[in-house]
């Protein structure tokens, strides 16, 4: 166990020191979540109503929007984790790394650590450009780490699913666009953006199950970001309900089956 834990860490440590010479890469991937900001609140916060506050309030959609962005930021990075575990494939990397003394689960965990590293700054810049457009929390410094503790634990889990994408495809192309086909819906069907209860009846049930949803939903609350008189749920879901032990108990349930599942591809792929 000692010996991949260091394992794990000198490859989290040399793709770290790969992202650091590539700055281009970290640079563009906080674009996007600071367009999604800007554009979500400047365009949609003023139409949208949120549940139990004053139609038109413009304050309470920041603060509802604001865990949807954080978490969607998270989980968008699983498709750079495929992208570049499929890169590493491409090129022969993981050949080099095959003949070296080394756990076999290194290269995957390491790769996912050095993504959780980025993730976090990333979220740090997010969460200060938010502070700029107006959100706020109403919750203690610790609840609110919380909060983004949670937050990671999802983009940790999501990066899994991503190795697994990776080491499936031939070239990092297509771990790209198979990295963010499925998040697009996974990320819309769910109560990031929208409330649900403007949802048909299906596609509530399927936001209120939906691990994502359970992932804003405790954010939400660790950060006093809820309307005190809105419903928590509008189809009785369990995770609506106790969205803080639901993130927790999806997150680990993803991370245990697509590790899993991860490992056991980059066995095969490479025997």
């Amino acid at each position: 166990m000692g010996r991949s834990v260091r394992d794990s860490l000198v490859v989290g440590k040399r793709n770290l020191i790969r992202m650091m010479r590539i700055p281009e890469v970290v640079i563009f991937g906080l674009i996007q979540p600071i367009m999604f900001v800007v554009l979500f609140t400047y365009v949609f916060g003023g139409s949208i109503t949120i549940p139990g506050a004053p139609s038109g309030d413009a304050q309470a959609y920041h603060e509802f929007l604001m865990a949807g962005i954080f978490a969607q930021t998270v989980t968008f990075a699983t498709a750079g984790a495929g992208a570049g575990i499929a890169d590493d494939m491409h090129k022969g990397l993981i050949d080099r790394f095959r003949s070296l003394p080394m756990s076999r689960g290194a290269v995957l965990t390491g790769r996912t650590l050095a993504d959780l590293v980025q993730t976090a700054l990333t979220l740090v810049v997010l969460a200060i450009v938010a502070l700029l457009i107006g959100w706020q929390t109403h919750e203690s410094a610790l609840s609110v780490l919380a909060g983004f503790g949670l937050l990671l634990l999802l983009g940790y889990a999501f990066s899994w699913i991503g190795a697994v994408i990776g080491l499936s495809v031939r070239t990092p192309e297509a771990a790209t666009s198979g990295g963010l086909i499925w998040l697009f819906p996974l990320t819309f069907i769910s109560n990031a953006f929208v409330p649900v209860n403007g949802m048909p009846t299906v596609l509530q049930h399927i936001a209120e199950w939906n691990p994502f949803s359970a992932t804003v939903a405790a954010a939400r609350d660790l950060f006093g970001n809820t309307i005190a008189d809105a419903p928590k749920s509008v189809t009785g879901a369990w995770p609506m309900e106790h969205p803080v032990l639901a993130s927790v108990i999806w997150s680990l349930l993803i991370i245990a089956v697509f590790r899993t599942l991860a490992v056991r591809r980059y066995r095969s792929a490479t025997a």
